[in-house]
């Protein structure tokens, strides 16, 4: 789910974070799976919204198929077809495996439980964890690590044995 904002300072804090947070959960996902008997592999995913039915998907995908072989007049067809039709974001899965088990875990979601407050609530606004902010209007360093790491150290917590 993307996050909604009430306001544009709202939206300039979660620019100012994301980045740099997801940097840190890459960085802290990799030191635990160093020391983690589960292996991991990243992977780009396409994340449709819940209402969009499989045959729009499946459609959408055919279109894009079709594009990379498609002549310059068909090119533009296909291209205001899709123009008319929604369109996946783009996601990022961590993929955990150990034994026959396999986890997949949502690397924005963590990313949004760092950055905001509160989790995501349907249509709610999100509230940025202005404790990442320090007093100059700059990332707090010391205090994104902090919150990263814990968040990361609860995912490998309830991973099963």
């Amino acid at each position: 789910m993307k996050p909604k904002f009430a306001t544009i300072e709202t939206w300039q804090q979660a620019e100012l974070l994301m980045q740099p947070a997801f940097i840190r959960l890459i960085d802290n996902l990799r030191k635990q799976l160093d020391s983690s008997t589960w292996r991991g592999t990243y992977q780009d995913v396409q994340i449709w919204a819940d209402n969009i039915s499989d045959e729009t998907k499946a459609r959408v995908l055919q279109l894009r198929q079709q594009l990379e072989t498609a002549s310059p007049e068909q090119t533009a067809e296909i291209e205001a077809e899709l123009s008319q039709m929604p369109s996946p974001y783009p996601g990022y899965e961590l993929h955990l495996e150990k034994d026959d088990r396999q986890i997949k875990v949502d690397l924005w979601e963590l990313c949004y439980r760092i950055c905001f407050r509160s989790p995501m609530l349907d249509e709610h606004p999100v509230d940025i964890d202005t404790h990442l902010i320090d007093e100059t209007g700059d990332v707090d360093w010391n205090q994104l690590e902090e919150k990263t790491k814990q968040i990361v150290e609860q995912v490998f917590a309830t991973l099963p044995e």
